[in-house]
């Protein structure tokens, strides 16, 4: 446990949004309110979260809507400190990430809570209610994700859960990870305030965002939080230079509409046409009974998506191509998938990365300094939209 940041003392009982609530942590310790009003012991004890957009205020023993956010006396910590659900070596394609470390494995952790309360949650035996524990402070994360090196991996992802509940958790590991010149993976809900996010993003290397729909009535009804925070979470992200994916579970009926779809398309190829999409497929979870998507929702928001995005992908449905990367330029095939399985056949080192490749050692250790590898179209020479060392293999030029 750790004493949680972003937060601030309140004096008073203020509803969300009301002036109280707005100056609360002012008058802390003062026994009144700002109507001289007598405040009893543990109405001062009242704590606002400010991490997220539910900014809740907190009674003293209490946690907040995550449940792993707590007051004690007053003070906020963060209960889930250190504390892992789930401990596993994944490759770089379950977060889904496909154009970052492409073939990879990356040592991914997950905890307990989150912020959101979605009736179709996969992972809800974890996010919104309790499991068993393993402890795991910073350092030894970094240890163990040094020790999978020989398997490719390249650095720590926070995933499963919500990780942004499990803040400083998170903050802490990513520094410690490049420090030690591992990378820095988000697997998240997106639903956090600016502050925070604007602190963590300089160590985050990469993020896979659920935008789990376009409308902010999907998100009251059935997510108990807003559409607003997440979108901003996606545009600060690629504002900072991260490597952003984004996935969207189709749900029949809910959020499957083509005019829903178009919506999301056309809002996120105004950030970039070469960010990847994942249209997933929905199963009955949770609190969620309906039937399944069909096949035919998943490939026909996959054609409305390709008009504006130039890598569109289908999860959790297996069908030929479904997750491959295709060259925009030509069509190639630079990338094939099956399972988690990645070969990167069409894709080819450009020329100055395989000129790095033949020099010194000193010139080639300074080139890495400057830039990662780049790859482009074994077909056409295109350059190809991935960051980060492919670890599957890929063919030399050939040029002469």
């Amino acid at each position: 446990m750790k004493v949680a940041l972003y937060q601030e003392p309140e004096t008073d009982h203020p509803g969300p949004g009301s002036a109280a609530g707005r100056g609360a942590g002012r008058g802390a310790g003062r026994g009144a309110d700002a109507s001289g009003t007598s405040v009893p012991p543990a109405a001062r004890r009242r704590v606002h979260c400010l991490l997220c957009p539910q900014g809740c205020r907190i009674k003293d023993g209490a946690p907040g809507i995550c449940r792993v956010r707590v007051n004690h006396g007053g003070t906020l910590y963060a209960s889930s400190y250190a504390r892992c659900t789930s401990v596993a070596l994944d490759p770089i394609e379950k977060k889904p990430l496909y154009h970052f470390y492409p073939g990879a494995t990356v040592f991914s952790l997950g905890s307990l809570g989150c912020n959101l309360g979605c009736g179709f949650c996969q992972n809800w035996t974890i996010s919104q209610a309790d499991a068993a524990t393993v402890a795991l402070e910073p350092a030894e994360a970094v240890r163990a994700a040094l020790a999978e090196a020989p398997r490719h991996c390249v650095g720590i992802a926070y995933t499963y859960s919500e990780p942004l509940v499990w803040y400083e958790y998170v903050l802490d590991t990513a520094r410690a990870a490049r420090d030690a010149g591992l990378v820095n993976v988000l697997v998240t809900n997106g639903y956090i305030n600016e502050g925070p996010l604007l602190e963590l993003l300089p160590h985050i290397d990469a993020l896979n965002v659920d935008v789990k729909a376009f409308t902010a009535g999907f998100y009251r009804k059935n997510c108990l939080g807003r559409l607003a925070p997440v979108l901003r979470t996606v545009e600060l992200a690629v504002k900072q230079g991260c490597l952003v994916e984004v996935t969207n579970l189709l749900i029949p009926g809910e959020n499957d509409s083509p005019e829903e779809v178009n919506a999301l398309v056309g809002w996120l190829s105004g950030l970039g046409r070469g960010i990847p999409l994942h249209f997933s497929r929905y199963f009955p979870n949770h609190r969620f009974t309906i039937p399944a998507t069909p096949h035919a929702t998943l490939l026909r928001a996959r054609e409305q998506a390709r008009e504006k995005l130039d890598y569109v992908y289908l999860g959790n449905v297996w069908a030929d191509g479904a997750a491959d990367t295709r060259c925009p330029s030509c069509g190639n095939t630079l990338i094939t998938r099956a399972g988690f399985v990645a070969r990167a056949g069409g894709l080819r080192l450009a020329r100055a990365a395989e000129a790095a490749l033949e020099a010194t050692v000193e010139q080639a250790a300074e080139a890495a300094a400057r830039d990662a590898p780049r790859y482009e179209c074994a077909a056409c020479g295109a350059e190809a939209a991935v960051r980060g060392t492919v670890v599957a293999p890929v063919r030399r030029s050939g040029r002469g």
